[in-house]
């Protein structure tokens, strides 16, 4: 029986993951027929959007579109990559950029509280390293409890931020990328798979949230040995 639940708990924090990999890996093979690279189509869109001033840059820290310094960002494979999974994740991070344009809040929110599940996650790992040290040095219980609530609370907190975080993806995916795709730039039989990779884009969020989940319970795990 416990083996049944650690095996649906794993399902269910690590398999929306890999199926955003599977999807976004699945439509990156090298398509002729495409007029240019992610970073050439998202140059061409930003300018036919009035967007002269935001810049395309190669990015190693996965794609990404940067509020404070007007910038899309790409990784490597899809900076350059001449693929379907190139330009639709290009069009999701201009979309993200024609956001910025329109001012809507929640994508300035969204580049603040993303930085900050950064810090919560590490702060997490920490906290959680530090109780078997904490346990051995002082040989009480009420320290090393205080240590699990602070990394569970961090933990919890990027997961939530995540969740939080998930319908200005949805907005730049749906609402922004989506419609200028099916306005010519992809023919009928592509349509479909952009729409997977434009879930894919969005839900990254969510299976984001659900490793943060996960990593609770790794540890939780762990310190029960």
């Amino acid at each position: 029986m416990l083996l049944i639940i650690i095996l649906i708990v794993l399902a269910i924090c690590l398999l929306p993951g890999l199926w955003t990999r599977w999807v976004l890996k699945r439509h990156a093979r090298h398509r002729e027929d495409f007029r240019g690279s992610g970073a050439e189509f998202a140059r061409q869109l930003l300018d036919e959007q009035g967007l002269s001033g935001v810049t395309v840059e190669q990015t190693e820290t996965g794609d990404h579109y940067d509020p404070s310094s007007k910038t899309v960002r790409l990784s490597a494979d899809n900076w350059s990559g001449q693929s379907l999974t190139a330009v639709t994740v290009a069009a999701h991070e201009v979309g993200h950029a024609i956001q910025d344009h329109h001012g809507l809040g929640g994508l300035h929110l969204r580049s603040r509280m993303v930085g900050f599940t950064q810090v919560a996650e590490k702060l997490g790992s920490v906290l959680m390293l530090g109780i078997p040290v904490l346990l051995l040095l002082t040989r009480m219980h009420v320290p090393g409890l205080l240590l699990f609530a602070g990394g569970a609370l961090a933990f919890g907190s990027a997961a939530l931020v995540h969740l939080v975080t998930l319908p200005v993806e949805w907005d730049a995916s749906f609402r922004r990328a989506m419609p200028i795709l099916q306005s010519g730039y992809l023919s009928g039989a592509d349509l479909g798979a952009a729409r997977h990779i434009l879930l894919a884009c969005a839900f990254t969020y969510v299976a984001a949230s659900l490793m943060s989940v996960f990593n609770i319970w790794r540890w939780i795990a762990l310190l029960r040995r």
